[in-house]
């Protein structure tokens, strides 16, 4: 199974509590990071795009990094791990876009990824004059399936000269192309985008969902693998697999973890969280993405609903193993309450314990290896 890190690029990570720790984004921590799980042999890094927050008072994500300039850095100061940036395709067009991804992709040496996102929460567009009205919530993935082929044409020939509704492409150019196949990732739960992820995408992204609950995503894959049935994908031999997100919360004991996790929630930002709940019940074009219902529902919201393992080493270890069960999953995305402890004891203490991460455990260095690598870089 694949491992990811979802690098914190906006305040605070993933967890809407004053409780939790408070911190606001930055290179340095983003690159310590990075060396962090590129150490312990962790497979990819993804960056999110968010152009605004949800206020409150942790002011929770109110403060964000740029995704393809953090992630530019990034991959001048590694040498093995994949990175993804995300492209808001609402406010870059495509031809940009494939520039960026092709020269990101020459600092990597190859190891350059991209994750296309249509856009759902109205005020980070509207902010700037770009959102299209709120028609665009039942159309979003007709935008996306035309900005993606225009990147493939682009991308894999170098020329464009497609004529759509959304983009009008006049003999575009681009060189140097991309030197690895560039690979997409797709978050769109819909129906409609289920349907543009098996099409056009590489890999589909989903919520894990509930506490200590590892399979409970299973109906989603599911989804995908009859989405792709339905578009003939095995007679193209073309695949798109699943990958999980999920936060982990872990300790000596499950009593301890477990402690950890309820206060968080005790501290819950109830202003941030009614600020989410607003914006994702604004798509009442298209039903929205499950993704973004599941965030908005207020069951457990600290943390925006995803999926959490929460418990001792030797237990969370368990649960990523059983995530490995479902077929059609080709891995998961870790997040965790505190990234630099978190990764320190998933690299030492859960990773080792893992079955289905055994080809990396052997390899992977100890703790006070991996700090030595990240201060040397």
């Amino acid at each position: 199974m694949n491992v990811g890190v979802f690098i914190p690029i906006g305040n605070n990570g993933w967890l809407l509590s004053e409780n939790a720790p408070q911190y606001k984004p930055s290179f340095e921590l983003n690159k310590q990071i990075v060396l962090k799980a590129e150490g312990y042999g962790l497979d990819f890094a993804l960056s999110m795009i968010k152009l605004r927050g949800f206020g409150g008072k942790t002011e929770f994500w109110d403060h964000n990094l740029e995704s393809f300039t953090l992630m530019a850095g990034l991959a001048a100061v590694t040498s093995r791990i994949k990175l993804f940036a995300t492209a808001a395709t609402l406010c870059m067009p495509p031809a940009i876009t494939a520039r960026m991804a092709a020269t990101i992709d020459s600092i990597s040496n190859g190891r350059f990824g991209l994750n296309l996102v249509t856009g759902w929460q109205r005020p980070e567009y509207a902010q700037m004059g770009l959102w299209p009205g709120d028609e665009y919530f039942s159309r979003r993935y007709e935008y996306l399936s035309e900005y993606a082929q225009v990147l493939r044409d682009l991308w894999e020939t170098g020329v464009c000269d497609r004529k759509g509704e959304f983009f009008q492409m006049d003999d575009c150019r681009l060189s140097p192309r991309p030197q690895a196949a560039m690979k997409i990732i797709c978050a769109g739960q819909s129906s409609a985008g289920m349907a543009f992820t098996a099409k056009y995408a590489d890999y589909n992204f989903c919520f894990g969902k509930g506490v200590n609950t590892p399979t409970a995503f299973a109906p989603t894959v599911a989804r995908l693998e009859e989405a792709k049935a339905t578009m003939g994908m095995a007679a193209t031999g073309r695949d798109v697999s699943s990958y999980v997100l999920f936060m982990v919360i872990a300790d000596e004991t499950d009593e301890a973890a477990r402690a950890t996790w309820e206060h968080y929630k005790a501290g819950a930002d109830q202003e941030a969280i009614a600020w989410l709940g607003v914006q994702g019940a604004a798509d009442t074009k298209s039903g929205t993405d499950t993704n973004v219902r599941q965030m908005a529902d207020p069951t457990s919201a600290v943390n925006i609903n995803m999926g959490t393992l929460v418990g001792s080493y030797a237990e969370v270890a368990r649960m990523l193993d059983e995530v490995a069960t479902v077929p059609g999953t080709e891995g998961v995305l870790l997040v965790f309450d505190d990234f630099l402890k978190g990764l320190d004891a998933y690299g030492t203490r859960i990773q080792p314990l893992m079955k289905s991460r055994a080809h990396i455990a052997d390899d992977a260095p100890a703790a006070g290896d991996a700090e030595t690598m990240v201060k040397v870089a």
